[in-house]
C-alpha cells in the first residue's frame, strides 16, 4: 500500500470538494431541519460523474473502485453535506447489481444510479431479527413464474427518494436458518406500504417500515441465484462499513476545521481560547483520532478492490471512524460552549450522524463480537 495519494485522488478529492462548498453546511442544516432531501447536491454530484464513480464504465460510471466512492464519501462529509444515501445506492445497491445482476438489470438501473436519477434503497432490516440476518421474517414464495413477497422491514433510509428496493428475503430454510434471496421491487408496487417512522435525529433522510402484503414481482427482479442472498449480502457490507467509515471521518474533519476556527477566534480573557490545554487537547487527541481512522478505511478500501480479504480492516475501519466522528463532533460543541447547540453554528445535526454511525450499519458491540473471534481466536459470544 503506497501512503502517497495519487494525483488523481487528490484531483478527485478536489472536484468533490468544489461541488459540495457551494451548497455546504448551512444548506445541509436547514435540509436537516426541514427533513428534506440534498436533491440539489445528490444532482450535482450525478452530473459530475461522482455518485456512480464505483459503476463500470461500460454502465455509465467513472470505471473506480471502492477507493473512489469512499473519497467522494469523506469528502462532502468534511464540506458539511454528508449524504447517508450513498452507502445503500451507490456502495450497496450498485455494487450489488454490478456483482450479481442480470445483463437486463445492469441496463436497466446501473446507468441511471450512475448519473444520480435514480436512488435504490437497500431492505434488510427487520424489528424482530436485529443483527441476526439469518432469522429474518420476510417471506418470496414463488407463484408461477412470479415470486410473492410478505412480510416487514424496518428502519429502511430514504424511501421517500428511491424508485426501488433492494429487498432480502427467505426463500428456503437450510441448517443454518433461513435461505435468502435478493429482489429488486419497485416503490409503487401494489402491496407495499411504507409507513415513516419518526426519529428525533437532525437528518435530511428519512426513515421509513415497510410492510410487504403479497407484493408480486417478475422473475427478472430476483438478482442472481434464489437462495444465494446470504453471500450476496455479505459481498455488500464490507462496502457499506467502508463507506461509512469515510463519512465518519469526513464529519470528524469538518467538526474540527470549525472547532479549531471558532477556537482562534474566540476570546474571552486576552487570548483565544484554543490557547488552553483544556480546549486544545480534546481537539488534538480527536484529530490523532480521525487521522488512524482514516488510514484504516484507506487500507479496507485498498484491499477490497485488491480482491483481498477486508472483513477485519473494513469492521475496524467502521468502528474506529464512528468513535473518532462522536469524539470530534463532542469536542467541538464543547469548544463552542453555549453556542455549540445554537443553531447558527449548526453543530448539532452532524452530531445525530455521528451518533447514529455508532450503531448502523453495524454497531459496535457486533464489530467487537467480530475482533475477538476473528482476530483474536477467541470463543464465539453469540
Amino acid at each position: 500500500m503506497d501512503f502517497a495519494e495519487s494525483g488523481e485522488h487528490r484531483a478527485l478529492r478536489a472536484a468533490v470538494a468544489e461541488i459540495a462548498k457551494d451548497f455546504g453546511p448551512r444548506y445541509y442544516a436547514e435540509r436537516a431541519a426541514e427533513r428534506r432531501p440534498c436533491e440539489e447536491l445528490w444532482t450535482a454530484l450525478g452530473q459530475a460523474g461522482f455518485i456512480g464513480v464505483n459503476i463500470p464504465e461500460a454502465y455509465g460510471g467513472g470505471g473506480g473502485g471502492l477507493t473512489e466512492l469512499a473519497l467522494v464519501c469523506e469528502e462532502i462529509a468534511a464540506a458539511g453535506t454528508p449524504l447517508l444515501l450513498l452507502l445503500v445506492s451507490a456502495a450497496i445497491s450498485a455494487g450489488m447489481i454490478s456483482e450479481f445482476g442480470t445483463e437486463e438489470q445492469r441496463q436497466t438501473w446501473l446507468p441511471r444510479l450512475a448519473d444520480g436519477t435514480a436512488k435504490m434503497v437497500f431492505a434488510i432490516t427487520e424489528p424482530d431479527a436485529g443483527s441476526n440476518t439469518l432469522r429474518i421474517s420476510t417471506t418470496a414464495a414463488r407463484d408461477g413464474e412470479d415470486w410473492v413477497l410478505t412480510g416487514t422491514k424496518y428502519y429502511i433510509s430514504g424511501v421517500d427518494e428511491a424508485e426501488a428496493l433492494l429487498v432480502v428475503a427467505r426463500t428456503g430454510q437450510d441448517e443454518r436458518g433461513g435461505q435468502l434471496s435478493l429482489f429488486i421491487v419497485p416503490c409503487d408496487a401494489a402491496g407495499l406500504d411504507a409507513r415513516l417512522l419518526p426519529v428525533d435525529l437532525l437528518l435530511p433522510e428519512r426513515q421509513f417500515t415497510l410492510h410487504f402484503d403479497g407484493v408480486r414481482v417478475g422473475p427478472g427482479a430476483l438478482v442472481g441465484e434464489a437462495g444465494e442472498g446470504f453471500r450476496q449480502v455479505f459481498h455488500g457490507l464490507n462496502p457499506e462499513r467502508i463507506t461509512g467509515a469515510a463519512l465518519g471521518v469526513g464529519i470528524a474533519r469538518y467538526a474540527l476545521t470549525a472547532a479549531a476556527r471558532y477556537a482562534s477566534e474566540r476570546k474571552v480573557w486576552s487570548e483565544p481560547i484554543g490557547a488552553h490545554q483544556g480546549v486544545s487537547h480534546p481537539l488534538a487527541k480527536a484529530k490523532i483520532e480521525t487521522e488512524l481512522a482514516a488510514l484504516m478505511t484507506r487500507q479496507a478500501a485498498w484491499q477490497y478492490d485488491h480482491g483481498q480479504p477486508a472483513g477485519e480492516s473494513s469492521n475496524m475501519a467502521k468502528y474506529a471512524a464512528a468513535e473518532a466522528a462522536l469524539a470530534a463532533i463532542d469536542a467541538a460543541i464543547q469548544t463552542h460552549g453555549g453556542n455549540g447547540v445554537a443553531s447558527e453554528y449548526g453543530l448539532m445535526p452532524y452530531w445525530g450522524l455521528a451518533r447514529l454511525l455508532r450503531i448502523a450499519p453495524v454497531n459496535r458491540e457486533m464489530i467487537l463480537n467480530y475482533v475477538a473471534q476473528h482476530s483474536l481466536g477467541l470463543p464465539r459470544s453469540y
